[in-house]
């Protein structure tokens, strides 16, 4: 009659715990070969988004069925030399002082609780090789995503205009849904405002003098250049027109996942959100 291992172990007189242990122990190749292809996981998500840190990164392989925590994933990356070291850069772009009306802030720092609630808008400068090129992004303030966008050579109210357009041609406009930005003159200019209310859209500025007050466009574009902008050295105005739609598109709205959306990407938030509410 077989002895069972507790009775083994009596037998022997010896610690069960220390026996298992000895007689167990996982094949040290196995194991070898277990963390190569780890880090070789790590390595490829950093690859494909550069900006993540190891928070991330851990989101990232849980997603994929890894079930590892983020402990282990920091000493990997310190050891590889795979942690986000890109540094931050400022660029004025808003020009407050213009004779147009500027409208109060309807936002305050809220944080709506369904998309196409809200849309911040702001604009920013891209170094080209030999030119600066001007970006005007809006965010939805629920889902974190980029509704609409436009490159141009000229800081004008065409710029923001075309942005506005182009989240038009796909979003919602619902009832009381408002445009937050800053107070510079392409958004504050008649054609810009008479366009938002056209089509009843509520017009926000941020307060004078705070740079803060449109956190979540700031967000987005320390994102935007950390994540691409800054890794691809734009050549030409087209170079620059196409990566930035294709990370947009590709990345950022459907595969970029958002510490603030609980490590969902954009476009799913608003899925889960839109499917919750089905009756």
């Amino acid at each position: 009659m077989p002895f069972s291992l507790r009775q083994l172990c009596q037998l022997m007189q010896i610690n069960r715990a220390w026996y298992s242990a000895k007689h167990h122990k996982p094949d040290e190749s196995w194991k070898q070969e277990e963390q190569v292809a780890l880090r070789d996981e790590i390595e490829q998500i950093v690859l494909d988004f550069p900006g993540y840190g190891y928070r991330r990164v851990t989101k990232a392989l849980q997603r994929a069925g890894r079930h590892i925590n983020h402990k282990r994933i920091l000493r990997i990356m310190r050891e590889e030399s795979l942690l986000c070291h890109l540094k931050r850069h400022f660029v004025r772009t808003t020009d407050s002082h213009h004779p147009y009306p500027v409208y109060p802030n309807l936002v305050n720092g809220y944080t709506p609780g369904a998309p196409d609630v809200i849309w911040v808008a702001d604009l920013t400068s891209i170094r080209l090789r030999s030119e600066f090129v001007y970006l005007a992004c809006i965010v939805d303030a629920s889902s974190q995503r980029c509704v609409g966008w436009n490159l141009s050579r000229r800081m004008d109210a065409l710029l923001v205009l075309g942005a506005l357009e182009n989240a038009l041609a796909t979003r919602e406009v619902k009832p009381g849904l408002i445009h937050h930005s800053d107070r510079g003159v392409q958004y504050a200019c008649t054609a810009s405002v008479e366009r938002l209310q056209s089509v009843g859209i509520q017009v926000s500025m941020s307060a004078k003098g705070n740079a803060y007050d449109n956190a979540k466009a700031e967000s987005f574009f320390k994102t935007l250049k950390q994540e691409e902008v800054y890794l691809k050295a734009y050549q030409t105005f087209e170079e620059a027109h196409s990566n930035i739609g294709q990370f947009l598109d590709d990345v950022y709205n459907t595969k970029r996942l958002h510490s603030s959306l609980g490590y969902l990407p954009p476009a799913e938030f608003e899925a889960a959100y839109y499917q919750q509410m089905l009756p």
